[in-house]
C-alpha cells in the first residue's frame, strides 16, 4: 500500500510575519514603479506619432530632380570631306647611280664630302692620268709617222698614174701602189681612233657627277688602286629632288583610282609619317603598275614629290594617302560624337529644352577628325562629344563648347537650344559662360 505525502497547510502567521518584516524602502520603490510605467508608455506613443508624421510628410513631397549633367557639344555642319585611299609606301629615288671607274689606276683625290649634294657635272674623284697621257702622246706620234707614209704613197700613186698614160709602167705596179695608199689611209684612221681612245681614258680619270643628287658614304679612300673589273663602286648618288613614293593599295580600291584617271584628273598624294600625325610632303600620282601581286592582292603605285625641303629620305617608310574623291556640301560631325553598340551607331542630340535624345545615324566617309552623316542628323543640330558615359534618353544637360563665347552662342542659337534676341555678352540658359 503506497504512502501519500501531504504538505501541511500554510500558516497564516507566516504572511503576517512577512508583511510585518517588509521595510519602508520596499514600499517606496514599488510606488515609483507604478508611477513611471505610464510615462514610458506615453513617451513611446509620442515618438511613434512623430515618426509616422514625418514619414507621411516625406511621402507626400515630390521626388527631387537630378542636377543637369555637364557635357561638351559640337555643331553638325555642312562642309567638304575627301575620300582617300591609303597604303604603306617607301620613298624611292627616281634615279640611283652607282659610280665606278672605267679605267685602271691609282685614286689620287676625292673632291666631294660625304652626304653633300652635288650637281650634274661637279668633279668627284681623280684617277692618276699620267699613264693615259703617255699613251696619248704615243698615239699622236704614231699618227704623224703614218700620215707621212700616206703622203709619200699618194705622191708615188700620182706619178704612176701619169706614167701609165705613156706606157712607162705596168698596170700591176699601178694597182699595187693604189693598195699601198689605201693601207696607209687605214693606218692613219686607226691612229686617229687610238688618239680618241687615249683622250677618252684621260676623261675617265676625271670622274664627274652624272646626275644631281646626294652622295652617300665614301667607299674607296684616296691612294687605293681601282680597277674597272672590280665590283666595289667608288660612290653612290641618289636623286632626291624630285623623289618618288612607291606604295601599295588593295585590289578592291583599284576601281576607285582608275575612274578619276580615265576622266583625266590628277590625283593628289600625301606622304604622312609613320604615326599618321604629320604630312611630310605632297605630290601627285604618276603611274600604276601593270599587274596585281597575287600573293598579297595589292597593286603598286608611284607618286612623285618635289621634296624641295628634303622632308623625305630614300628608303624611308611613309603612309601614302591618295585623294580619289572630294565630297562637297555634306553633313559633318566630330568623330567623338559617334557612339556604337552591338545593334546600331548613334549620337546624343541636345534638344532645345536642354534634354538629350538618342538618334541612330548612318555614316559615310570618315577621316581623322570628322564623319559624314548620310542619315539621322541635320545641319545646325548639337551633338554631344564629351560626357556621354552618364547620359540616357531624356537626361538634362549643361551644354558647352570648347571655343569662344560668340561661336558657342551662335551655334546654340542655330540649333534652337536657346532663344535668339538675348542680351549681348550673356550666356544662354543651360550653358557655361
Amino acid at each position: 500500500m503506497s504512502e501519500t505525502n501531504h504538505s501541511p497547510p500554510p500558516d497564516p502567521a507566516d504572511g503576517v510575519n512577512s508583511a510585518i518584516n517588509t521595510s519602508p524602502a520596499d514600499h517606496k520603490r514599488r510606488s515609483w514603479h507604478w508611477i513611471a510605467w505610464p510615462g514610458v508608455v506615453l513617451l513611446a506613443c509620442l515618438a511613434a506619432a512623430l515618426f509616422w508624421q514625418r514619414h507621411a510628410a516625406r511621402q507626400s513631397q515630390p521626388p527631387r530632380t537630378p542636377p543637369p549633367i555637364p557635357v561638351v557639344v559640337a555643331l553638325a555642319e555642312k562642309g567638304d570631306i575627301g575620300v582617300y585611299v591609303t597604303g604603306l609606301g617607301t620613298v624611292t629615288p627616281l634615279n640611283t647611280i652607282t659610280v665606278t671607274t672605267r679605267v685602271d689606276g691609282q685614286l689620287m683625290a676625292v673632291k666631294y664630302k660625304e652626304g653633300e649634294k652635288v650637281r650634274q657635272g661637279d668633279p668627284l674623284v681623280e684617277i692618276d692620268p699620267r699613264p693615259f697621257q703617255v699613251a696619248l702622246e704615243q698615239a699622236e706620234a704614231q699618227l704623224v709617222k703614218d700620215q707621212a707614209a700616206l703622203q709619200n704613197a699618194q705622191i708615188d700613186l700620182k706619178r704612176y698614174e701619169e706614167l701609165i698614160t705613156k706606157n712607162a709602167v705596168s698596170q700591176q705596179i699601178l694597182q699595187t701602189q693604189r693598195a699601198t695608199v689605201a693601207q696607209a689611209e687605214a693606218t692613219v684612221k686607226n691612229d686617229q681612233a687610238t688618239i680618241a681612245g687615249a683622250k677618252l681614258n684621260l676623261t675617265y680619270c676625271h670622274i664627274t657627277a652624272p646626275i644631281s643628287g646626294r652622295i652617300g658614304l665614301r667607299l674607296v679612300d684616296p691612294g687605293n688602286f681601282v680597277s674597272a673589273a672590280a665590283a666595289t663602286p667608288l660612290l653612290v648618288i641618289t636623286q632626291t629632288q624630285p623623289i618618288s613614293i612607291i606604295f601599295t593599295i588593295p585590289e578592291q580600291a583599284l576601281a576607285s583610282v582608275r575612274a578619276p584617271l580615265r576622266a583625266g584628273k590628277t590625283l593628289a598624294v600625301d606622304a604622312i609619317d609613320r604615326n599618321g600625325q604629320q604630312i611630310l610632303a605632297k605630290g601627285q600620282l604618276t603611274t600604276l603598275d601593270n599587274q596585281i601581286d597575287q600573293t598579297t592582292g595589292t597593286l603598286r603605285l608611284r607618286a612623285t614629290v618635289s621634296n624641295t625641303d628634303d622632308a623625305l629620305f630614300p628608303n624611308q617608310f611613309v603612309n601614302a594617302r591618295m585623294l580619289v574623291q572630294d565630297k562637297r556640301g555634306v553633313t559633318l560631325i566630330p568623330n567623338a560624337a559617334v557612339q556604337r553598340n552591338a545593334q546600331a551607331t548613334f549620337v546624343y542630340v541636345v534638344n532645345p529644352d536642354q534634354s538629350v535624345a538618342i538618334r541612330n545615324v548612318k555614316l559615310g566617309t570618315v577621316d581623322d577628325e570628322r564623319s559624314e552623316v548620310v542619315m539621322g542628323i541635320r545641319p545646325n543640330e548639337l551633338v554631344v562629344t564629351q560626357g556621354v558615359d552618364r547620359l540616357q534618353a531624356g537626361s538634362r544637360v549643361v551644354a558647352t563648347r570648347p571655343d569662344n563665347e560668340d561661336t558657342r552662342r551662335r551655334d546654340l542659337e542655330k540649333s534652337g537650344a536657346v532663344a535668339t534676341g538675348g542680351k549681348a555678352g550673356r550666356a544662354p540658359t543651360g550653358t557655361r559662360p
